[in-house]
Formats: C-alpha cells, sequence, structure tokens
C-alpha cells in the first residue's frame, strides 16, 4: 500500500551539485529513445506523404509524426541532466577537454566518412553513373553537405560549452529551475506547465518567423531554425533539474510522477490527435499552402509543444516505476548505444536501397530495415569499441 504522503526531506539548494551514480531508469530511457532514432530514419521512406520508396503505409505516418515531435528534444534534457554536476566536479578546461573529445572528435571523424558513405546511397539511386571518389569530393568541395543526425552532437556540444561558461558566471543560475523541480517531486503537473510555457516562449516565434523546413546550415554545421532554441530550453531545464537534489526532485525515484504514467499517457494522445485535426486542415481545408499562414503554425506549434513535455513525462514516468531488475536488453545495449547512434544511418540508408526494387509490402521492408539495422549498428559499435582508446570516445 503506497503512504499518501510523499514529504521530501528538507534540502539545501545552494549545496554544490554532486555528480549522482549511474541511474538504471535514465540509462534505460536514452538507450530507448536511440532505437526510437533508428525507428525514425527506417520508416521515414514507408509513409503515405512523403515516402521516397514504392510502398507506404499510413501507420507509418502515425509513428513519424509521434517521433519527430518529441524524441530529438527529449535527448537534450537528459543530456542536459548531468551537466551541472560534471562542471562542479571537473576543471574547466578537463570538462572542456572531455566535451570535445566525446562530441567534437565523433563528429568531424562522422561528417567526413560516415555521413558521405550514407548519403551515396541516395546519390546513387538518383545518378546510378557517379562514383563514391566523385560524390565525396564534391561533399567536402562544394556541398552539399548534410550532417544527416550527427546534427545532435555538435548542436550538444554547443549547448555545453555555453553551459559551462555560464556556470563560470554563477554555479546557481540554475537554483530557480532547481527549486521548480523540487516542487515538483509533489507537484509534477506544476513543472510540466513550466517546462511548457518556456518551450512555447522558445519555439512559437521561431517556428512563425522561419516556418518548419528552414535550416540554418555551414556546412556540416546545421540545425533546424525554428527548433535550435527549444532544445536549447530543454538542454537547459534538464541542467536545471540536474543541478542539485536530484533524488528530492519533478524526477525523483519516488516523487508523484511515477505514480501516473497511464495520466500522462491519456494527456499525451488529446495534443497528438489534435495534431492530426491541424494536419487535415492544412491539406484538405487551406490547400496546403507554402509558406504556411502563422495563425495556423503557431496553433499547430501550440500542440506540438503540449505534445513533447507530455509524451517526456508519460517516458519517464514508466521508465522510473519501472526499476525492475535486470539486466534487459535495454541495459545491454546501454554502453553501446551512443556508438548505435553515431553509425546507423549508412547502414539503414543502404538497406533501403537494397529494398527499393523488392516487392514487399512496406511493413515488411521497414521491419528490416528497422531490425537489420539495430543488429549491424550494434556489432558494428562492438567492433569499433575494441579499437584503442574507442571507449573514451564511444
Amino acid at each position: 500500500m503506497k503512504s499518501i504522503a510523499h514529504a521530501a526531506p528538507a534540502v539545501d539548494i545552494q549545496a554544490a551539485p554532486k555528480l549522482h551514480k549511474r541511474n538504471v531508469a535514465l540509462d534505460r530511457a536514452r538507450t530507448f529513445l536511440t532505437l526510437v532514432v533508428l525507428l525514425h530514419h527506417a520508416v521515414i521512406p514507408y509513409t503515405h506523404f512523403g515516402h521516397t520508396d514504392p510502398t507506404s503505409w499510413i501507420g507509418f505516418d502515425c509513428v513519424v509524426l509521434a517521433t519527430d515531435s518529441f524524441f530529438m528534444a527529449m535527448f537534450f534534457l537528459l543530456s542536459g541532466l548531468f551537466v551541472w554536476p560534471g562542471l562542479g566536479r571537473k576543471p574547466w578546461l578537463i570538462f572542456l577537454r572531455d566535451r570535445l573529445l566525446r562530441l567534437g572528435l565523433p563528429f568531424v571523424i562522422c561528417a567526413v566518412t560516415v555521413i558521405p558513405i550514407a548519403y551515396y546511397a541516395i546519390a546513387l539511386r538518383a545518378t546510378p553513373e557517379v562514383t563514391f571518389s566523385e560524390f565525396w569530393r564534391k561533399t567536402m568541395t562544394f556541398g552539399p553537405w548534410p550532417s544527416g543526425p550527427i546534427w545532435f552532437v555538435y548542436v550538444l556540444m554547443t549547448f555545453d560549452l555555453t553551459a559551462s561558461l555560464l556556470y563560470r558566471v554563477s554555479p546557481h543560475l540554475l537554483d530557480p529551475i532547481n527549486r521548480l523541480s523540487i516542487m515538483g517531486f509533489e507537484r509534477p503537473s506544476k513543472f510540466w506547465l513550466f517546462l511548457v510555457v518556456v518551450s512555447a516562449a522558445a519555439y512559437l516565434p521561431m517556428l512563425v518567423h522561419y516556418g518548419q523546413n528552414y535550416w540554418f546550415e555551414l556546412g556540416p554545421f546545421s540545425v533546424q531554425a525554428s527548433r535550435v532554441l527549444l532544445y536549447a530550453s530543454y538542454f537547459f531545464i534538464g541542467a536545471g533539474i540536474g543541478a542539485a537534489n536530484f533524488e528530492n526532485g519533478v524526477l525523483g525515484a519516488h516523487g508523484r510522477l511515477t505514480e501516473r504514467r497511464w495520466f500522462w499517457t491519456g494527456i499525451t494522445l488529446i495534443p497528438y490527435c489534435m495534431m492530426w485535426v491541424m494536419i487535415y486542415i492544412k491539406r484538405e481545408i487551406i490547400g496546403n499552402p507554402d509558406p504556411l499562414p502563422g495563425w495556423y503554425l503557431a496553433i499547430y506549434g501550440s500542440f506540438y509543444v503540449l505534445f513533447s513535455a507530455s509524451i517526456l513525462f508519460a517516458i519517464l514516468a514508466y521508465f522510473l516505476q519501472s526499476r525492475d531488475g535486470g539486466p534487459t536488453l535495454l541495459d545491454r545495449m546501454q554502453g553501446d548505444a551512443y556508438g548505435m547512434f553515431l553509425v546507423h544511418y549508412p547502414i539503414v540508408l543502404w538497406l533501403q536501397y537494397w529494398l527499393f526494387d523488392f516487392d514487399l509490402p512496406a511493413i515488411a521492408k521497414a521491419a528490416i530495415a528497422f531490425f537489420a539495422t539495430v543488429a549491424l549498428s550494434w556489432a558494428a559499435t562492438a567492433v569499433l569499441r575494441k579499437l584503442p582508446g574507442a571507449n573514451y570516445v564511444l
């Protein structure tokens, strides 16, 4: 029988942040998100409205709408959780060195190897006679030089470097967020409302101004213009949660959030359905204009923000409550998850290239692409981690 009272013990908000031990629930959530990324990229060619394969299934549109509306923001929040304790534990230059090694080096390596190999599959479909050396040279010199999913790595590094500068200004800059997190131990809905308001203020003006499809680009450095401040807000809100008193905050293992996963799942469905209503209005009523009117973007973006915050709470509530012993598949995959994220893109694109000419249903193609990508990227990461020094990066 669960206790009615969940009073958190007295905490010292001014205490120096300490690096808490590994959190199994958060590790599982992060690994789960990695699999969501792989699923997202595996099914995109088989969506109904934007497919690049002869076959499609509307169910994959439902998957892509959901994943695209939350998973990168959630990645940034989870990444931010451990930044402030890391800054409190490590000297500034050591922290910067570690971030450059963990994020900067993989970005550079992937930008000149993994990404060209991935996009060569697309170029070969359009221009079968082009050689890889020609394609690589054109990419490196004239462009375009797309970043694929590794844009996340350099943007995260930018946020980390920004956080390191802010920490030097004052280690207590994020104390207000941490106080709200402590309040969220008992009332997670209050912290959810804070997340919604801040992310809406960061996202909606950028969305109305730049639209949904514009990216800031400079060589391989790219980020979706409308979402860059949204991602920053999630990152620094995560940093505020993790700054101190983690177990007495909104993501504490014994907080109210862990009891309400079905509630947050239900809340998630409302804005998700309303996003589909807005998509119907865009396509069937206002004729899918380009650019979309500002009123439409503002309404759609509001539902997007509500969905993103709600599904984040639903997923974290599930993993925080499911603290059973392991190891689970997610636990076994956890050490390789970052490497899988880095190397999966050429694997999935070349699998889709190979599957293109097969007369198979969209569900079969997507299933082959997803499960083969998981297996091959996991195996490739395991091999790469055996290289000298690779464990410091992957």
